[in-house]
């Protein structure tokens, strides 16, 4: 028998779905500033958080940049809300696993994303932008 091999939108749903009774930003601000011991499953967790706490949220957009040394993890939900960030390192394969799952290698790109949760489907718009020293991803909800 084949052993399927997990993907990063299949982990990224399942995060989602394994979360989704937490309480959100405690969890996300137990994760502010740690080592990673596995950088990917943290990356994801991390990601899956913050969707799930912009979803509850009822934001317009979810943004997550980094430039040199500042890292920025937002909200925008009317007003814009500051989240707890990641460290750098979880922060970078944040940035790589959605490059990853959206197929982008470009250093500029879009396109549509749909998200699988338990009470159905989020069709969102990913924005991903990298520059010299700048990253940026943007989840824009409808």
């Amino acid at each position: 028998m084949e052993k399927l091999s997990m993907n990063y939108h299949l982990k990224l749903q399942e995060m989602c779905d394994c979360y989704m009774e937490r309480d959100f930003l405690p969890a996300m601000q137990a994760m502010a500033g740690i080592d990673s011991e596995d950088l990917a499953e943290d990356a994801i967790k991390y990601l899956a958080l913050a969707i799930m706490y912009a979803i509850t949220q009822k934001a317009e957009k979810l943004s997550f940049k980094k430039k040199g040394e500042e890292l920025k993890v937002m909200i925008n939900n009317g007003s814009k809300e500051k989240l707890p960030t990641p460290s750098a390192a979880i922060l970078d394969k944040v940035f790589e696993i959605m490059r990853t799952i959206l197929h982008i290698e470009e250093d500029k790109g879009e396109m549509d994303f749909s998200l699988g949760l338990r009470s159905g489907e989020v069709n969102v718009r990913v924005e991903v932008e990298k520059k010299a020293d700048k990253q940026s991803l943007k989840i824009v909800f409808p």
